[in-house]
């Protein structure tokens, strides 16, 4: 029943770990070749795995595990997953009905335990519900705001047989989420847009969760009316890195002139984002003189951080369709005059260079690593992960994405160890593309396993540490913040990463000389193989732009590169 209803629901692939409380099922995977299993060395990895595989496709990434430790082992990507909105659905085996509340062995109450970190949960007393239930789970996990659900299945459950309920039968009609906006909310956005002096289009996650239609509508509507847009760390790709509207992401470690345009504005379009701290800064200054509209199809998202103005509940792709048409039928209005000088402002900003750096000496400055990352690999077919940390910043700024789905990353929940096996998802879901995770070696290490799954899969994806021996986020706040008091921010036990892949049958590269950085990354791409790339990188590198905890977004450290030419000083500066 549990295969059946996978392969009617399209699955092909299904991360996961076996154990005593699931062995009935995975004896069903035995016995069959349509689905494929993909066998982790951690539960938390599996839900990565499912997460990236779910990220680059659109589709729901499936994960098996089993009981007690096997589920709470889910707990954490489950919790990433519910953040950053990615359709999961996640089967764990359970002890049987009669034994749940005797503390058996493995046993563990899954669905209290997951209740807070996923979008919906069940737990299958009766197998006559069992395939209705998959089918409904499904459904809740794609239709309107993804998320991650879970479903419990004891281990009688598993033995007993009933009756098949096929897809069109289940019970889906209790959760259909609104997707088409209010028209005269959309109307008065229009109108606000045909007026506004300095707007903005300010864009999210949600954009992609909607589809490749949304993205396309977003860069018609943005191209057609040459309003500045940003994004982001969940949005980018949704219009590309190389159009001409493009600002940057914005946020705690966006570029000067998106923040500052996000600050001055006077007509911001949030499309698909939630307001999240990394990106309003000190609330009661954000942005203080603007007009706001919220697209969301999540009602409690809206005014749930920032009053807005005009608020749109409904899928991102439907709304935008019905602005184009509401636009282009009100005379396709733009007050040109009042942008052209709102253009002029932001090219001023530009000139900052916020992104600036100086590649001097012996030590690889990290942003040069991620510069030449990007000048030898942009025009692969390419998918880019990443652990989390500085390294994720510097990713972020420096590697460019015009397509929407080819950027994994851990936005809400910010996960050490996510990049990993995200980067097995991508590769298992794209096994003829280039699959990169861009890491530190704290984070890599965290998920250090996955390098077994994917040396028994010969995957050839690539592992970019950028090492830096310490905890580089950690230590920069520590730097800025704490008084220059590093506590329990420097690795002093590292593995030698080259006899580390080595040992998991995996190529190993040590880089430490900028003149070799060039040859050393194309080894990497023309390896055939799973490669650990350790890039030891100047280590007490800050990441800038950076807004300081408590400050408004229009407050922003700039690095030395960045102030000295456009202010006349030295080091990090408030700007």
């Amino acid at each position: 029943m549990v295969v059946q209803a996978l392969k009617d629901q399209g699955v092909d692939v299904v991360f996961g770990y076996p154990g005593g409380a699931v062995l009935p099922i995975y004896d069903e995977v035995f016995q069959q070749n349509d689905i494929r299993h993909i066998l982790v060395r951690h539960e938390q990895g599996a839900v990565h795995a499912a997460e990236g595989y779910a990220r680059s496709t659109g589709k729901p990434g499936v994960v098996l595990v089993t009981s007690g430790p096997g589920a709470t082992n889910a707990v954490t990507g489950l919790t990433d997953a519910l953040m950053d909105s990615i359709p999961l659905v996640v089967l764990t085996g359970q002890v049987p009905t009669f034994m749940i509340g005797n503390d058996a062995f493995q046993e563990a109450d899954t669905v209290g335990i997951t209740r807070p970190c996923t979008k919906h949960n069940w737990l299958v007393s009766d197998t006559k519900t069992l395939s209705g239930t998959l089918h409904q789970a499904f459904h809740v996990a794609t239709s309107g705001r993804p998320g991650p659900v879970l479903v419990d299945i004891p281990k009688d459950v598993q033995f007993a047989s009933a009756d098949y309920t096929p897809p069109q039968k289940a019970r889906i009609d209790h959760y259909q989420p609104q997707v088409k906006g209010d028209m005269d909310e959309i109307t008065e956005l229009v109108q606000a847009l045909e007026k506004a002096k300095r707007p903005i289009f300010y864009t999210g996650g949600g954009v992609i969760n909607s589809g490749p239609a949304a993205s396309q509508l977003l860069r018609e509507l943005v191209d057609a009316t040459g309003v500045p847009i940003t994004s982001t760390l969940m949005g980018l790709g949704a219009y590309p890195a190389n159009g001409k509207n493009w600002l940057g992401m914005l946020g705690m470690h966006g570029l000067y002139e998106a923040n500052m345009a996000m600050h001055d504005c006077d007509l911001m379009i949030n499309i698909g984002a939630r307001f999240d701290d990394r990106i309003t800064g000190r609330v009661d200054a954000f942005s203080p003189g603007s007009k706001k509209a919220h697209i969301d199809i999540d009602p409690s998202s809206i005014n749930k951080v920032i009053r807005t103005d005009i608020p749109i509940v409904g899928d991102v792709g439907h709304v935008l369709e019905d602005i184009l048409k509401v636009w282009k039928s009100r005379g396709r209005k733009i007050n040109r005059e009042a942008t052209q000088k709102w253009w002029a402002q932001i090219e001023d900003w530009k000139k900052i260079n916020c992104l600036a750096y100086s590649q001097t000496g012996k030590a690889i400055k990290p942003q040069h690593a991620l510069s030449r990352l990007e000048a030898l690999t942009k025009d692969h077919d390419r998918y880019i992960c990443t652990e989390v940390g500085q390294h994720q910043m510097w990713a972020a700024q420096y590697l460019t994405f015009n397509d929407p789905n080819r950027w994994m990353t851990s936005g809400g929940l910010g996960t050490m160890g996510y990049g990993f096996p995200a980067s097995i998802g991508v590769q298992i879901a794209h096994p003829e593309a280039l699959v990169i995770n861009v890491a530190g070696e704290a984070s890599w290490l965290m998920n250090m396993q996955e390098m077994g799954t994917a040396a028994q899969y010969r995957l050839p994806v690539k592992q970019f540490i950028l090492n830096n021996e310490r905890l580089g986020m950690v230590r920069q706040w520590q730097e800025l913040l704490h008084g220059e008091r590093y506590s329990h921010s420097w690795s002093e036990a590292l593995p030698d990463f080259v006899k580390l892949a080595e040992a998991f049958g995996a190529k190993g590269i040590l880089c430490k000389d900028p003149a070799d950085l060039d040859d050393a990354i194309i080894e990497m791409l023309n390896f055939d193989g799973p490669v650990l790339f350790d890039c030891l990188v100047e280590k007490h590198e800050n990441c800038f732009p950076m807004i300081p905890s408590g400050e408004p977004h229009n407050k922003m450290l700039l690095g030395e590169a960045s102030t000295k030419d456009a202010i006349g000083s030295k080091g990090a500066v408030m700007v």
